[in-house]
């Protein structure tokens, strides 16, 4: 039996996961002296390169002084805890990494609850110790200081620590004596980090990952706890409402490095794919056939938030993409529930409406890009938040927000925040930037980050993480500004946008495709606006001199995904197509407005 240890790396968005385990990768010989593997390895889709964060965990297996070492990089993102929740039950201990100069962050805090709530032993990584005006000491102290907050035993408040630069790659146990290499790291984890423990009895394994293949089809990932696993045998599938489902396993696969490869048998404690099982979910057990035993299951923290999804029945649907009815969505969206545990959906009274809950817009907007990006065309409303009823008390949820920004406009964005019901729980000063904590409700976030980006010319960092339940806060004011909406179907002709300029800001290109309905643009004024931008100049043979000036536009807003979601009002939808992205009244005929809205009136 080979000696395995099993770790999992946690820390806050962008303090270097990713990045420390292309080191390791590299330290361990995984790629040949010729290969370029380039950066960032594990961050393997096309979405988490763009936006240069982590969205699903990976497992990775490296072999370091004859011990195999699993490795499981998770996001930092408060939106996929449910990613983060899972995988720990996977691990026997956690590289806690925080950044030198930031210091224990939201989401730091969030990782090592639930890393400390499994028993697990943390060893800490100071890194980015060559920043300017970092503070690895003090930094040290506050990680001690947090742990003690979390109720960490005393075991666990006996952490070691190693410092150093996973960019530069390098750890020390003294961050001012730099080394050539991250063995140090992996020498700590091969001292400090239990090896599994194995319990006596009949075989079981939780599956805590999923993974799909054209070829083979779904697939379970998770540890076995004890007993025995080999290719052909007959187990017992228990689910989560403890029926037992018999089962054969056609194919186990090892981590090896980036890839898997087939073996016969695997040993307790090691980490493994399962292929050939049907009708599994992720927390199910694969139990002994003749005696089968459950494990607990994976619990997850609650959605937050939720979005309708519907179809596309704007006047461009089925332009340009190739699944566009209700089947595909509802499919699309079912097959998602599968592996995304922190989700929910549920279906309305109306077929081609469901409604799909989240932890937060980030989490949402990720699952829509993706579904873009495969060819889907639909639409989204307006995001909405959870509010339970408990004990007869209307309750919403509350998060934690960080801002760290430059000191000289920290007055504005405390007025934000309280504008939209959040409290001050506590500001620092870190060098010539300050960094102010609150607690807000999870209303109050939607829309908040492009408006302190304007605020403080994109230099305002924020970070959010759920909290808990408490009281409903009031109304928190809305966008103040109406829309523009389009009267007519046709291209946006640059004279009509010219005249209209002093009207708002619009978010279309001249020459753009346009239709009645579409909301074009940002009224200056607080209620909604029908222009007609389709209107070319009327020729004439009558000419006067310098009537004909050069028209001169301002150039048009474009949104993000999420800055879309965040922008829209109750009444209008985000048009999500694989090429474009348009905002659209629900409504799309203008008397229908006005009869809707006389109608909500009189009620």
């Amino acid at each position: 039996m080979k000696a395995i240890k099993n770790i999992a790396i946690i820390a806050h968005v962008d303090h270097g996961k990713t990045t420390l385990v292309d080191k390791i990768l590299h330290h361990c010989d995984l790629f040949r002296s010729n290969e370029s593997a380039g950066d960032l390895i594990l961050d393997n889709n096309d979405l988490e390169r763009e936006r240069g964060i982590t969205i699903l965990s990976k497992n990775v297996a490296v072999v370091y002084k004859n011990v195999k070492i699993n490795i499981i990089d998770t996001p930092g993102h408060a939106d996929f805890g449910g990613e983060v929740e899972r995988v720990l039950n996977m691990a026997d201990g956690v590289l806690l990494l925080v950044d030198a100069f930031e210091g224990p962050m939201p989401q730091t805090r969030f990782v090592l609850k639930k890393a400390i709530d499994l028993q697990l032993k943390p060893i800490v990584v100071i890194n980015k110790v060559d920043k300017e005006n970092c503070t690895p000491d003090i930094v040290h102290e506050s990680i001690f200081d947090l742990m003690f907050e979390l109720d960490a035993d005393e075991w666990q408040l006996d952490f070691p620590t190693v410092y150093g630069s996973a960019k530069n790659n390098w750890m020390s146990t003294d961050w001012k004596k730099q080394t050539d290499s991250v063995a140090p790291l992996l020498d700590m984890v091969l001292e400090h980090v239990p090896s599994p423990k194995i319990g006596e009895g009949n075989t079981q394994m939780l599956i805590t990952s999923l993974d799909f293949s054209s070829f083979t089809g779904r697939i379970a990932i998770g540890r076995l706890q004890r007993g025995h696993l080999t290719s052909g045998m007959k187990v017992n599938l228990i689910k989560r409402n403890g029926s037992k489902i018999p089962s054969r396993i056609k194919e186990i696969n090892l981590f090896d490095g980036l890839v898997r490869k087939k073996v016969d048998n695997v040993q307790p404690g090691d980490l493994c794919a399962i292929i050939g099982l049907q009708d599994f979910q992720i927390g199910d057990t694969i139990a002994d056939f003749e005696a089968p035993e459950a494990l607990p299951t994976i619990t997850i923290d609650e959605p937050t938030m939720s979005m309708l999804f519907t179809i596309n029945d704007s006047p461009f649907f089925g332009q340009e993409g190739k699944f566009v009815t209700s089947r595909h969505i509802r499919e699309r969206l079912e097959k998602e529930l599968e592996k995304n545990l922190a989700m929910r959906l549920e279906i309305t009274d109306t077929s081609d409406k469901f409604i799909v809950f989240g932890r937060g817009v980030l989490h949402l907007s990720v699952l829509i890009e993706t579904m873009r990006r495969e060819g889907y065309e639909l639409q989204i409303g307006q995001p909405q938040v959870i509010i339970k009823e408990i004990d007869g008390v209307k309750m919403e949820p509350v998060e934690e927000l960080t801002i760290d920004l430059p000191e000289h406009v920290s007055g504005k964005a405390i007025e934000m925040v309280s504008i939209r019901k959040g409290e001050m729980i506590a500001m620092n000063p870190k060098g010539n930037r300050m960094i102010c904590e609150f607690k807000i409700p999870s209303r109050g976030i939607i829309g908040l980050r492009n408006q302190l980006l304007t605020a403080t010319a994109g230099e305002a960092i924020m970070n959010h993480r759920f909290v808990e339940f408490s009281p409903y806060r009031g109304e928190i004011p809305g966008r103040v500004n109406g829309s523009l909406i389009s009267m007519e179907k046709g291209l946006a002709i640059p004279y009509s946008l010219d005249k209209l300029q002093e009207r708002g800001k619009f978010f279309v290109a001249p020459n753009e495709l346009i239709y009645t309905g579409q909301v074009i643009g940002e009224n200056t004024r607080q209620d909604d606006m029908v222009v007609n931008v389709t209107k070319t100049k009327k020729m004439s043979n009558v000419r006067a001199a310098g009537s004909d000036d050069k028209v001169k536009l301002a150039p048009p807003i474009k949104f993000s995904l999420e800055e879309a979601l965040e922008y829209i009002q109750k009444d209008e939808y985000v048009e999500v197509t694989p090429n474009s992205l348009r905002l659209r009244k629900t409504l799309l005929d203008e008397n229908e407005r006005k009869r809707s809205a006389v109608n909500y009136e009189s009620i």
